[in-house]
């Protein structure tokens, strides 16, 4: 039997956004759409008659703008939020501020026009709504998961499997680390914990292109590390940290005694793009004993593969535990696959992930 279905509120002014996006979330048997508001005000009124699962939220609205709205949500009647937002550089700064005063996600508006970015879009965001669904906010009970699994590409897609065997290990080591719904700020603060002389370390965070590199900008002045958006070919270098950009795959590849990444196209590999298993198995074939895997918080079960076949190939496992976690879906996935070393809080990752890489 079906369990009850994950009940949604659209905020947009624009009256196509609205209507795409409920004709997006209602393809899913698991979605509902309660109501569409073009404001705030409006959707204010539909709250009082009917709390939603969750809201997604536009960014720039008239009478009053979404990051003040998702405030008032937070202080008054906290539901978990999922920002909406056109693929704009300022956008993604001010997307940033929204998710550092709560929102658990980010979604694109859906690019219209083109067959394969809107079959993509259509996934990416019903998977990001039901993601948000799971999200702990405080004083609230998330939602049931949907029991509905889709058939979905695995790393194959991108790279042979490892081999298996373990690499011998070299002077330098190397930090993989994927997350998804919560995983923006959770990062913050595992890297705000590094100090400046930490080892090499690669990120794939679920995001939308163009939001990464607000991410990585708005780390790099908070951390002690340097952050930025990974390029194709940049260096992993000890004391730099290098975010994923949203839309590609990266690899970690090896030259020599260094490590390198390779940013691609691809399909989406576990519904995502970047993928976090992807990255794992990268690191398994490249890295082997020489490499730290970390899978933190997030829906789905994107990266539990990679960090099993990561263990496999002699590299050193963690996982988030439940308690810290936003949304215990990824971890919990990892665990179960015995993929994990180590089980650990959020407050402690930062360290585990130092006494690893000592030499």
């Amino acid at each position: 039997m079906a369990g009850p279905k994950i009940r949604v509120l659209i905020i947009d002014d624009s009256a196509s956004v609205r209507q795409t996006l409920t004709s997006v979330l209602q393809e899913d048997p698991d979605i509902e759409v309660i109501a569409a508001a073009s404001d705030p005000f409006a959707a204010a009124r539909y709250i009082k008659e009917e709390v939603p699962d969750v809201i997604t939220l536009d960014v720039e609205m008239p009478r009053m703008d979404g990051i003040t709205f998702l405030r008032k949500i937070m202080e008054q009647c906290p539901v978990p939020v999922v920002m909406c937002s056109s693929l704009t550089e300022q956008g993604s700064e001010t997307l940033m501020q929204a998710l550092e005063a709560g929102a658990v996600d980010v979604i694109l508006k859906p690019r219209m026009g083109v067959a394969d970015h809107l079959a993509e879009s259509r996934m990416m965001i019903r998977e990001t709504v039901k993601g948000a669904a799971r999200a702990r906010v405080a004083g609230r009970k998330p939602a049931p998961r949907p029991t509905k699994v889709e058939a979905k590409l695995t790393a194959d897609a991108m790279l042979m499997p490892p081999s298996g065997r373990a690499m011998s290990k070299t002077t330098e080591m190397v930090v993989c680390i994927g997350a998804s719904t919560g995983g923006t700020e959770a990062l913050r603060e595992v890297l705000m914990d590094l100090p400046a002389n930490s080892p090499g370390i690669v990120i794939v965070q679920h995001m939308p292109e163009n939001f990464t590199r607000a991410f990585a900008k708005r780390l790099d002045g908070l951390c002690n590390v340097s952050v930025k958006e990974a390029q194709d070919g940049d260096t992993v270098m000890r004391g730099h940290v290098l975010i994923a950009p949203g839309g590609k795959h990266t690899l970690l590849e090896r030259q020599g005694a260094r490590y390198l990444v390779s940013v691609r196209e691809g399909p989406l590999v576990s519904r995502h793009r970047p993928s976090v298993d992807v990255l794992f198995r990268s690191a398994a074939r490249s890295a082997g004993s020489n490499a730290v895997g970390i899978i933190m918080t997030g829906m789905g079960d994107d990266g539990a593969r990679g960090l099993l076949e990561m263990q496999q190939c002699g590299a050193r496992t963690f996982a988030q535990d439940e308690a810290s976690c936003i949304v215990f879906g990824m971890p919990k996935e990892a665990i179960a696959r015995g993929a994990a070393d180590k089980v650990i809080p959020l407050g402690a990752i930062a360290r585990e992930l130092l006494h690893a890489t000592a030499r």
